[in-house]
């Protein structure tokens, strides 16, 4: 897949684009990472993008122009327009679903924000969708276009090696990721389950399976709610051995929606 990102700052995201998994996915050219400058498209010397918002107030606004201009010539060329995406808080909230769902487009566009935000009819004049990485204040969008690339990026064939280790991610299934354990067997008197011991990779499916259902009943209740529909019918007993009040609220709201 092909990813644009246009921001005011594209020196952020030189160290980003070259290390870890994404950097090796990028040189193998299983993702392609291009950053844009959203200044080359000012039309004015000084290569200012901002000015004070009508009405008065605080901050500086991005002008519509330029990054209308902008957004529009990335999305032309390929056989088909790019998924354009800006992130800000009004937007639909980024979650594991929608990364798979971005995975499985060609191109996608990130628009990233800074200041008091963008003039309105950036909305009103293009295909933008806003999308949001959580309720909090951060200084710009570049950290949360690094949160969508990381996680959409994963998601692309090929860049894991070990496919399994994407499958069995946290929130992949609607569930936390389960306890991992590796060598010393014993830390601090504290040693490794026996079960991972055990060779019988049944029970050891079993057993993560059972612990990844407590820690997400325990720590995040609110996921159980939110995925009993697609829950296969055996993390349903699991939760219902755990907490069968919320396991009974998590299937009653299910068919109510």
């Amino acid at each position: 897949m092909h990813i644009d990102i246009l921001t005011i700052f594209p020196q952020l995201f030189e160290a980003f684009r070259t290390v870890g998994v994404l950097g090796k996915a990028v040189e193998r050219g299983l993702v392609g990472l291009e950053v844009h400058d959203l200044r080359d498209w000012a039309d004015n010397k000084w290569r200012q993008l901002d000015d004070e918002p009508y009405g008065g107030g605080a901050g500086m606004v991005l002008q519509a122009p330029p990054v209308l201009a902008a957004v529009r010539q990335l999305e032309q060329g390929g056989s088909a327009p790019p998924r354009s995406l800006v992130l800000g808080p009004r937007g639909r909230v980024f979650d594991q679903a929608m990364a798979r769902e971005l995975a499985a487009e060609d191109r996608i566009v990130l628009l990233c924000g800074r200041y008091e935000g963008f003039d309105e009819r950036i909305f009103d004049h293009s295909r933008l969708e806003e999308i949001s990485i959580g309720d909090y204040v951060l200084g710009g969008g570049e950290v949360a276009a690094m949160v969508v690339v990381e996680a959409v990026g994963r998601l692309v064939e090929g860049v894991v090696g070990d496919p399994d280790s994407v499958i069995d991610d946290s929130f992949s299934f609607g569930l936390l990721d389960h306890p991992c354990f590796t060598r010393p067997a014993e830390v601090e008197g504290k040693a490794v389950p026996e079960v991972l011991l055990s060779g019988n990779h049944e029970r050891i499916r079993r057993w993560r399976l059972q612990q990844a259902v407590e820690l997400t009943v325990t720590r995040r209740p609110d996921l159980i709610k939110k995925s009993w529909a697609r829950y296969s019918d055996e993390i349903r007993e699991l939760v219902r051995s755990v907490a069968p009040d919320l396991a009974d609220n998590a299937a009653e709201e299910s068919r109510c929606t």
